[in-house]
């Protein structure tokens, strides 16, 4: 009999089964310990039946959530693409939004510090991210290269300095270069110490995506520079690079973004970012949770400002190299 049915009205049978392993799903979360309270409070009349019957209440929580997920699934799957990923943007953000706000947190503590956490905290950490990309983008370049080298004094050296920075955590390369300079006489401050760190440290992994974009390219383009009478040095700015740049840029934007997130380890040398701010600030009025849900919703808004720019510049190279 339901054999016949499934094959007499496959879409329905589809639906049903798809709403019924949802709802397995869903029950099998609240089997791990997650209370369906929240019904007490929709439905006050069924507060007591639901502490009465925790087991039943939980399976019919999970029915209502898979039933609200099923109609939500349906009213997305009437819109455009794009007002999909707008509409899937903004209720995730709203259930965010409603997960921070579960934590009972000060939003005038948070508005009272979050001024002097951008003017302070996010300079610092634009400062420090900024210049550390720029000096990491020369050494991967230089390193790349020497990599490519015929010469084994060359080579082994780029190799050694790769292996060195991606073998060590860079919190330790942090303290090495900020305790360690001293030992030898060389005093520096935690700001150029921490741009030192992060400058070696991605320049070692972004080495590497600069060597893979450049051997990506075809070695006809190199002999053909070379039968134009370009030099090495011309071959590889005017002829290799501007190509190579279409695999180079994907990876190195994601490192780009590594970077921003991974300059709160600075703080450790007392550098003022946002995550030292976040802490010493929260530490005033033990509001620590308040400080660091800001400083990670700015890093994530720094993110998305980095992965626009990062999209942004792709579609350039690929109009230049589709010419």
């Amino acid at each position: 009999m339901i054999g016949r049915l499934i094959l007499s009205y496959p879409e329905t049978a589809r639906r049903v089964g798809s709403l019924l392993i949802l709802t397995f799903v869903v029950a099998t979360l609240y089997a791990l310990g997650v209370s369906p309270a929240w019904m007490g409070h929709l439905l006050p009349s069924s507060a007591e039946w639901v502490k009465a019957n925790p087991g039943i209440g939980r399976l019919v929580s999970a029915l209502l959530i898979a039933l609200i997920l099923a109609a939500n699934w349906k009213a997305l799957r009437q819109l455009s693409r794009r007002q999909q990923i707008v509409a899937v943007w903004l209720e995730l953000f709203a259930l965010l939004m409603l997960f921070f706000y579960s934590f009972d947190l000060s939003f005038a503590f948070i508005a009272k510090k979050i001024g002097f956490l951008i003017s302070q905290g996010v300079v610092t950490t634009l400062y420090i991210s900024a210049i550390s990309i720029v000096i990491a983008t020369i050494i991967a370049l230089a390193g790349a290269i020497a990599k490519l080298s015929s010469n084994g004094v060359i080579y082994g050296l780029a190799t050694f300095y790769t292996s060195l920075f991606r073998g060590l955590p860079l919190l330790m390369q942090i303290y090495i270069i900020y305790l360690g300079l001293p030992q030898v006489g060389y005093v520096i401050g935690a700001v150029p110490a921490g741009i030192l760190a992060l400058s070696l440290c991605y320049g070692a992994y972004m080495t590497e995506i600069f060597r893979a974009g450049i051997q990506s390219i075809n070695r006809g383009q190199t002999e053909g520079a070379t039968a134009l009478g370009l030099s090495p040095a011309q071959t590889m700015m005017l002829v290799i690079l501007p190509q190579a740049m279409r695999v180079i840029i994907p990876p190195t934007g994601n490192q780009f973004i590594a970077m921003l997130k991974d300059s709160s380890l600075v703080s450790v040398v007392g550098v003022w970012e946002i995550m030292y701010l976040a802490r010493t600030q929260g530490q005033t009025e033990f509001r620590h949770i308040e400080m660091l849900i800001t400083a990670s919703m700015i890093y994530w808004i720094l993110s998305i400002g980095l992965e626009f720019a990062q999209s942004r510049i792709e579609e350039r190279f690929g109009r230049f190299n589709a010419r």
